[in-house]
Order: structure tokens, then sequence, then C-alpha cells
């Protein structure tokens, strides 16, 4: 018998994703190649398969080897934002900095349709977008005041170039109801929990989205997302708990957000003695003591022996380098607040656990800087305060379809716990030039705050010619 390394792919094109998870689930018993068991599965067999192991027996670990990629089309970022709620998927979504929307795209609710808040809500959500649409030239022309055109470059060229300055600030219009794209990849255990989460919201746009999901599913995974229903623990609870909160002393409003606030952004809880811990680990990585004794060690230590030690750990990362796990001993906990399109740059950062609020009008709208250098100020205002008004009264009697309504512009509260390693990667991603401004206030400031923090672990977080948060609120919002 040959005992040569082989390594190939179970190519889906040759066999279905049902077939591929059972190939891989067979070798825990079974001495036959990968190649060997697959030849002798066919689509029958391997949904008998799942049916006893996966279904009746609860190994849904081996659903993870089946691989679906699901393409999202004309769907509204309300529904997006559960769509991507799921943290082991990965996503690609149409860039709201980078396209540009017709005046129509947007969704209409059949529950809102139906009611009498439907001329309301169509009025509302054109508004919106013709204020949008007829903002782009304005808004274009003072960035290429600003940013002119270079020696020999093509009309297209220059506008590529500039094209994210100024929709960036225009895409503050667009409504949670805005059609977008977005595409999926998930194996079938992630998928079938996504479905569940669909078939169990509040909004019926999600609940149908969760149905033809399901449906176009089965026709790759018949077996393995086949049982996926609403799940009674989530409708229940969730009812309770809206319940609930309403009967809660909460009756003072919620304060508009004050960017020159420092309470915009705070440390909720974090790890005390962060430094000795993380050389605790990477002790007890490095060793065969206890943890204890780790601590031990390292708490014995003087202060220049354990700021050598940090810097053998951390000292030559470099940019694009992924640091120790050990880090992610570390855990912070910071509340933050800000507009609806930074945070569909933070909710991308899925090893975080976020809980945000929901989206309505309470905390107020930004307004861009460039609104208001581009003569935009009172269009952009009488559209905000239609959005509050339509806002407030469809709330009465339809509280989660009137979110729809709530633009980019509108803030919201997020409560974040993550490890330091992650934060390390956020902070230096989210704080780039490239990256939107409203993210890049957000990481800068929480840089601030976690070197305030940690000084000592925060020096190795890279942070070469990166602003202040203050910097950018001056430079960006009115």
């Amino acid at each position: 018998m040959s005992f040569s390394r082989e390594i190939y792919i179970l190519s889906p094109r040759d066999l279905s994703p049902e077939t591929i998870a059972v190939a891989f689930a067979k070798t825990s018993r079974s001495p036959q190649s990968f190649r060997e068991i697959a030849t002798e599965l066919s689509s029958e067999s391997a949904a008998q398969f799942h049916e006893k192991w996966v279904v009746g027996y609860g190994h849904a670990s081996v659903a993870e080897h089946a691989i679906l990629h699901i393409a999202f089309e004309n769907v509204s970022r309300l529904a997006i934002e559960c769509i991507e709620s799921n943290r082991l998927a990965s996503y690609t979504e149409k860039s709201t900095r980078y396209q540009q929307w017709d005046v129509n795209s947007f969704y209409r609710p059949a529950s809102v349709l139906q009611s009498q808040w439907a001329s309301l809500y169509e009025q509302t959500c054109r508004l919106l977008m013709q204020t949008y649409t007829e903002s782009l030239a304005p808004l274009q022309s003072v960035i290429q005041e600003r940013f002119p055109r270079k020696a020999g470059e093509s009309d297209l060229a220059w506008d590529n170039r500039i094209r994210s300055k100024y929709v960036d600030v225009a895409r503050y219009l667009l409504p949670a109801a805005v059609f977008a794209n977005v595409g999926m990849t998930a194996n079938a255990r992630t998928l079938a929990h996504a479905i569940r989460k669909l078939l169990s919201h509040p909004l019926a746009e999600v609940r149908e989205i969760g149905a033809e999901v399901k449906a176009v599913a089965l026709q790759e995974t018949p077996t393995l997302v086949k049982y996926t229903d609403p799940v009674a623990y989530q409708l229940h609870t969730e009812s309770q708990l809206q319940s609930a909160m309403y009967q809660l002393p909460l009756s003072n409003p919620a304060q508009p957000f004050a960017p020159g606030k420092e309470d915009w952004l705070q440390i909720v809880s974090h790890t005390v003695q962060a430094e000795e811990k993380f050389l605790a680990s990477v002790l007890f990585r490095y060793s065969t003591k206890s943890f204890e004794e780790c601590e031990q060690i390292i708490l014995s230590l003087s202060t220049q022996a354990r700021t050598n030690l940090l810097e053998t750990a951390l000292g030559s990362l470099q940019r694009h380098d992924i640091p120790l796990r050990e880090l992610e001993h570390v855990q912070v906990t910071f509340c933050a607040t800000m507009d609806e399109g930074a945070y569909y740059e933070v909710k991308r950062h899925r090893m975080m656990t976020q809980s945000p609020q929901p989206l309505d009008i309470s905390l107020g709208w930004e307004m861009p800087s460039l609104i208001v250098d581009a003569g935009l100020q009172e269009s952009y205002q009488t559209a905000m305060q239609a959005v509050c008004s339509a806002y407030r009264q469809m709330a009465v009697t339809h509280p989660e379809e009137a979110r729809y309504l709530v633009p980019n512009a509108f803030n919201r509260r997020v409560l974040v716990t993550a490890n330091l390693r992650a934060l390390y990667h956020f902070c230096t991603l989210r704080s780039a030039k490239n990256a939107h401004f409203a993210v890049r206030r957000i990481a800068t400031r929480l840089h601030e705050e976690l070197s305030r923090l940690y000084p000592s672990l925060m020096q190795f977080c890279y942070w070469e010619n990166r602003e202040q948060w203050q910097s950018v609120s001056q430079e960006y919002f009115s």
C-alpha cells in the first residue's frame, strides 16, 4: 500500500454539496480514500446518510462540509442587516460608496401599501431618493474643485478617482428601504441557522426571503436544510421582551448624538491587568506550567523584563501581520453611537459580539460638511424632517415597517464586545485614509481609548500617519 501524500479537491462541478459532505464524514470510519468513498455515493445514498446521522443523531457538523453560494438581488438594506448577522458566513454587498441608485429602487412593504400610510411612505422614500439623485452633481462639482483633473487624465479616470468622495456623502440620504444585492457563501449548517432566523423575523420581507432561500437551498442540499422552520423561542422571547421594555421607566427621550461630547464612545468593561494576562498566556503556550504558575512568574518579573517579553511577542509585527492569538484573552466591551452608514462598516467585523439598538430616529441625524459646502443644507434638512414626521406617524401602527424610512444619516447605538486581537485589526483597517470618514471617526476614537487603557499593548497596533478623531469630526461633519 502506498502512503504518498495526496492533496486534491472534491469539486462541486462533479459532486453535489451533500455528497461532498458525506465523503468527508465517512472518513472517520472508513479506510477508503475520499475519492473511493465519493465514487460509491449517489445523491440518494447521501440523503439517506444525512437523514440518519445529521437529522436523526444530530451530527450537524457534517453539514459544514456542504458549501452553498446564495445570490440575493433587490432586497432592502434593512433585510440585509438580518441576512448578514450570521457570523460564520461570508458576504459581498453592493456598495453605497461606489455605485449610484435609481430613484425607484426601494422596497414597498405590502402591509404598508394596504394601510393608511401607503401614500406617506411612497412620498417620503421618493423625497429621499430624489434628494439623493439631485445632490450628486453639486457634490461632484465641489469635489472636482478640490481634486482637479490630472494632466492627461480622462473624464472616466478622473471620476473613478474621486467618485467615492462625493458618493460617500450622498449616501447619507439613502433610506433603509433602498434595494441592494448581496452574495452569501455559507456551509449548510450555518445556512440552516440563517434560514430559521429569517423565518422568525418580524418583517414580512425577511420572512419571505427566508422561505425563498430555503427553496433554492433545497435544490442543492435537499436533506440538510429540509427541517428549517421558524424558531418558537425567538418569536416568543422577542415579543415578550418588547412588552417588558414598555413597562420599564424609559420615558426620558434619548439625547441626540453630539460629536463634540466625549460620551459618544465609552469603554463599558475591560480585562484588568491585561498586559500580565497576555504575557502569562504566551508563557503558558510555550511552557508546561499551569496558568496560575505562569501568572506568578510574569508578576515576579521586573518592568524591563516584561517590556522585553512584550517586544519579543509583538515587536516584529508588520502592517498586514496577524498578532498572536493570545491577545484574544484580553476582552473589551464598548458602547458607541454612530450613523447608520458607519454601522454598516462596523457590522462587517463579525468576530465581535455586536448588540445594535433598533434603527429609528431618536438619536437625530448627521450632516456631512460637504452638504453645506455644496449648498444642499436646506434640501437635506427638509428630507430628514420629512422622515421624522413620517416615522412618528407610521410607528404608531407599523413600528417595524417604519424603519424602512430611516436613512443612513440617522444615528444608532451599538454595544460591542471584542478581543484585542480583533480590535487591532478593526482600528488599523478602519482608520486608513480609504475608509469612510464616519467609520474612521469610530476607529480613531476607539484607538485613543484603548491606548489610554492599554498603553503597553496598543503601542504594537499599526498606527502610522493616522488622524485624530477630533480632526475627522471637524473636517467631515457640520
